[in-house]
């Protein structure tokens, strides 16, 4: 069973996402908050194995409740999936600077929040090929310093393509149809880059990819 906090400062999206969850039998909503600050109380209480967090809330914003989450000793295994109707680059950028499991935004298909829920639970980070292209697009404004990442020797053609595409942020799909392989085949490599790499998921291999300069479209 998941266990989930939800933090919104609306009742009636609370009662929404709350009745969204349940509907899946392996997830159980433990607690509500209005606020940053409740939702931390609360989250110390109850230890959730994810908090879903909104950001622009009264008395502690959801990025200020994220970092202090994350920095408890007591609550290292809650992850917290940002779910927001903002997508500030910023925001965006900052929550996962602060360790957030994922950002999401409210018009996630419910099945997509569930399976995102399960993610984060099972230690996995998520964030849509469409965040993670605002997040390298963010990095594209910070210098490249080298020299390049060793690691990237061990690479195969065929893996260091694949390398690219994840960091454009293209998904499985997209990756299959520009390399002309199947999403399953795709699904696979980047399985092999993150074993490969010691990255833990594609937000970091994106960022190994831009280091690299690996992710301009030139190279693509």
């Amino acid at each position: 069973m998941t266990t989930v906090l939800v933090v919104d400062d609306q009742d009636l999206v609370r009662a929404g996402i709350r009745t969204l969850l349940e509907s899946d039998a392996r997830i159980r909503v433990v607690g509500e908050a209005a606020d940053g600050r409740t939702g931390l109380h609360l989250a110390r209480r109850l230890r959730p194995d994810v908090v879903l967090m909104d950001i622009r809330m009264p008395i502690l914003d959801g990025l200020a409740a994220t970092a202090a989450i994350r920095a408890d000793e007591t609550l290292t295994g809650t992850r917290v999936l940002i779910l927001t109707t903002f997508d500030d680059d910023e925001d965006i950028v900052e929550a996962v600077r602060l360790g957030a499991a994922g950002y999401l935004l409210k018009d996630t298909g419910s099945d997509d929040l569930r399976r995102a829920v399960h993610t984060a639970a099972a230690g996995g980070n998520l964030l849509s090929p469409t965040v993670t292209r605002r997040v390298m697009e963010q990095l594209a404004a910070v210098p490249r310093l080298p020299p390049p990442d060793p690691r990237l020797a061990v690479l195969t053609e065929r893996e260091r393509a694949v390398l690219a595409r994840v960091g454009l942020g293209e998904s499985n799909d997209e990756i299959g149809r520009a390399l002309f392989i199947s999403p399953a085949t795709a699904r696979t490599y980047v399985s092999r880059l993150l074993a490969k790499l010691d990255a833990r998921d594609r937000t970091a291999l994106a960022v190994i990819a831009h280091r690299a300069g690996l992710d301009d479209p030139g190279h693509a």
